[in-house]
């Protein structure tokens, strides 16, 4: 199931909606970098390819740096 967050990037609100296991592996990852979870995806937006959307680069990002298992 999706859970949306709202988040302030770059000065403005807007709203992600990614599934739990997705908000759970950022979060760990923010963790892991030092970084809340804010500050990362402020960074991952502001380094992602414009004709990629954010949810996407956050789910890609998540996948290619979480250990999972």
């Amino acid at each position: 199931m999706l859970e949306k967050r709202s988040l302030s990037l770059s000065g403005h609100r807007t709203s992600v909606a990614l599934e739990g296991e997705f908000w759970a592996a950022l979060e760990a990852l923010a963790h892991a970098e030092g970084e809340s979870l804010a500050a990362l995806v402020t960074r991952l937006d502001a380094a992602r390819d414009p004709a990629r959307k954010l949810a996407s680069a956050l789910r890609v990002y998540a996948l290619l740096n979480h250990p999972f298992g």
